[in-house]
């Protein structure tokens, strides 16, 4: 069965990354923007239908990366719930962080109506299952606090009528969030950067950026095709920062998630595990989420990849495994494709928002860049427009170094070990 596994996400069937033209690089513009995916060209289209000189470089396809490698949830999600915001940052600021989430999906979802793209968006709600009694205890705080003090009509499913939302009988209870939906990843992208060129920015796909040097007022940046004087320079690149940067890379640990996705489901089936084809997800630490197909007919799982394994076939087989766990049903279900991408962690656990040295950064999304990616790019551009839009509750500063780091993350997988432990815990609590 591994060999007849497809290696390319299942996403591209329908769009793949384009192919780079190889326009000739102007050698000066307004704003060179490093990283082609979501958060490089919603910078790009504002800017340039602002008026601006836009030029994206990429070291790969456009959107090659996460943007068009992800599972399509739009959560907007912080890795801190409400009630722990509120405790970590005081009540105004998390009030702040939730709500700029909430105005992000909004957006988002604007974005995508006003210009008419076509990437099979859908507002589902989501459903995040609890593994223990004591977690669905806390799963019922946070739908109040939510629906008191962010607007949002979030509510907690006991364990008893938990039939009406998944066939599984993984969870003691569940979170559901209406505010949370699904797209096409790639169809997204691909109208994304029928906006931005649209509008005038100009991509240079397989162009990798090799360095950044401050010039006075500008910056010189150098490429694989040639160099750039800009007056701006916007990082997007957030898990696949390279060696080009060696400042960002010290505070951004790349994690490779990996998706698997059966073959063709019954609709009796379909209907007993999914009946009502939300986003899904776990409150694990090694987080798994999961989601219907565009067309309702499959089941895409995503989780963390197993650090030290290097065959795609055995890490396809280990997410492969994490899906039976929750729908025993599709043991001999045969998966038909499987992929991984990075996503970015900094220690704060955030999505950032910052400026060093003249430069604009937006990264760190921390799993949930389809919508924070999206926002933050429009932000960043917003910033070099000094419009007041710019302002951001996710300003925090730049994320920390992280000590004996140099972008190579060595302590994953004793990190992963750590969590694994710790979700066998949970697991082993009273449901």
């Amino acid at each position: 069965m591994a060999e007849t596994i497809r290696l390319d996400p299942y996403w591209w069937e329908a769009v793949a990354p384009p192919d780079p033209t190889h326009e000739p690089i102007a050698p000066t513009c307004d704003v060179a923007i490093v990283g082609a995916g979501y958060t490089g060209l919603s910078a790009a289209r504002v800017l340039a239908s602002a008026g601006l000189s836009v030029q994206v470089f990429d070291k790969q396809r456009a959107g090659e990366g996460a943007s068009t490698r992800n599972g399509g949830i739009l959560s907007g999600n912080l890795r801190l719930g409400l009630g722990d915001a509120i405790h970590k940052f005081g009540y105004q600021k998390a009030v702040a962080l939730y709500r700029e989430g909430m105005y992000a999906r909004e957006y988002l979802a604007h974005v995508i109506r006003e210009n008419g793209i076509e990437c099979d968006f859908q507002m589902t709600g989501r459903f995040t299952g609890a593994l223990n009694l004591e977690d669905f205890d806390k799963m019922a705080r946070e739908a109040d606090l939510l629906s008191q003090h962010i607007g949002i009509p979030a509510q907690a499913v006991q364990k008893a009528d938990l039939p009406d939302e998944t066939g599984s009988t993984a969870y003691s209870g569940a979170l559901i969030r209406p505010d949370i939906g699904l797209f096409h990843p790639a169809k997204f992208h691909a109208g994304l950067l029928d906006l931005a060129t649209g509008a005038g920015a100009v991509i240079h796909g397989e162009t990798a950026v090799q360095g950044i040097k401050r010039a006075g007022r500008r910056f010189t940046v150098a490429t694989a095709r040639g160099t750039v004087s800009a007056r701006h320079v916007v990082m997007a690149t957030n898990g696949y920062t390279d060696a080009s940067d060696t400042w960002l890379r010290r505070r951004l640990v790349p994690v490779t998630s990996r998706i698997v996705v059966t073959e063709e489901l019954s609709d009796n089936l379909m209907n007993h595990l999914m009946p009502k084809r939300r986003a899904m997800g776990e409150n694990r630490n090694l987080y798994r989420y999961f989601r219907p197909s565009p067309d309702g007919k499959r089941i895409m799982l995503g989780s963390r990849e197993p650090p030290l394994t290097r065959n795609p076939h055995a890490a396809a087989e280990h997410v492969r495994r994490g899906m039976v766990e929750i729908f025993p049903e599709l043991a001999d279900v045969p998966i038909t494709h499987s992929w991984n991408g990075y996503v970015a962690f900094s220690r704060e656990e955030l999505p950032h928002i910052f400026e060093h040295d003249g430069i604009h950064y937006a990264c760190s999304y921390c799993g949930s860049g389809t919508v924070w990616a999206h926002w933050l790019g429009t932000k960043v551009a917003m910033r070099i427009l000094k419009k007041s839009e710019g302002r951001s509750a996710l300003d925090f500063g730049a994320p920390r170094a992280i000590p004996f780091y140099e972008g190579r993350p060595w302590f994953l997988p004793a990190a992963m070990a750590w969590y694994g432990i710790k979700d066998r815990r949970k697991e082993r609590q009273p449901r």
